[in-house]
């Protein structure tokens, strides 16, 4: 069963990674910001673009509502396509207080499909970004996907190559037991195994899951 597969693939995982400490923050603002500024580059460098903001006292929805676009383009601009990730967060933060008064509390109280369904609302803010802000930012039980995860299950023949992103978060959601923390556990768990070892170009002899019976090497980047 697919229930008992997936399973095995995260203890597999958490066996030998260990647990992934997700979602790096320290406010439930910094970790909505670090998954708006995390499309497209490595955290490395959204790590800078946090400690501009944090040293400049600007890591709040407040501060960054009174800033123009620019001055936060500026001030991201170790992210990558700091233009277009100060829009998204400067879109994220107008709509917090046109909607929701300025406040992350009032979101607490939303529905996860209504906010989920708020959130896709936003300008720039697709499905990979709004399920991570409601799953590490809001503790939401939902699971994200990414390309890492699409690679994985189809070399795994866990699911269809033309799967979209709907499907591929159902695949996880109703295949493993309604848990906050396991979704963000296997998760991490699937990056790291992305970008170690199941790259376009695998590295199935060394893999943790190579003892598993089907694995495909085709190329799923």
């Amino acid at each position: 069963m697919i229930s008992e597969q997936l399973t095995e693939i995260y203890q597999l995982l958490l066996n030998h990674f260990g647990p992934q400490h997700w979602w790096p923050g320290d406010t439930q603002f910094e970790i909505i910001t670090g998954a708006i500024l995390t499309q497209n580059t490595s955290w490395a460098n959204v790590e800078k673009a946090i400690a501009n903001l944090k040293s400049a006292h600007l890591l709040t929805p407040e501060a960054l509502h009174h800033l123009d676009t620019p001055q936060v383009a500026e001030l991201i601009r170790p992210a990558g396509y700091f233009n277009v990730k100060a829009k998204r967060l400067k879109s994220f933060v107008d709509w917090l207080f046109e909607k929701h008064d300025g406040r992350l509390a009032n979101l607490e109280i939303i529905d996860t499909e209504q906010l989920r369904a708020e959130l896709l609302a936003v300008k720039g803010i697709g499905r990979e970004t709004a399920d991570s802000i409601l799953l590490y930012a809001f503790g939401r039980s939902v699971f994200v996907v990414d390309a890492y995860t699409a690679r994985i299950t189809v070399r795994h023949e866990l699911i269809d190559p033309d799967a979209d992103y709907e499907q591929l978060r159902g695949l996880f959601q109703s295949n493993l037991p309604d848990d906050v923390q396991l979704f963000n556990e296997f998760h991490a768990l699937l990056v790291k195994l992305g970008k170690e070892f199941c790259r376009p170009n695998p590295k199935c002899q060394v893999c943790p899951l190579e003892q598993l019976p089907h694995c495909l090497e085709q190329d799923y980047s």
